[in-house]
């Protein structure tokens, strides 16, 4: 499962990874409000197995702290 962030010319499925409002690091001096990640996919599987991965908890967070972003499906 190659991924890629660049266009979705040839890897049309995609995540997209968004702060919620308000959170901590849209701050202005870190990633700001604006910021937001694409992840992209040659099959909707891939995309699949991918956003299940994502989701789930990194093992380096403290137990009981939860990643803030806000995944979303990006279909062709």
């Amino acid at each position: 499962m190659k991924s890629s962030t660049s266009s979705p010319i040839d890897r049309p499925w995609g995540i997209a990874v968004h702060m919620p409002t308000g959170d901590p690091m849209a701050a202005a001096h870190l990633l700001g409000e604006e910021w937001a990640s694409h992840r992209w996919y040659a099959t909707q599987a891939d995309r699949d197995r991918a956003l299940v991965d994502m989701q789930a908890q990194p093992p380096w967070y403290r137990r009981g702290d939860t990643p803030s972003v806000r995944l979303e499906k990006i279909d062709p």
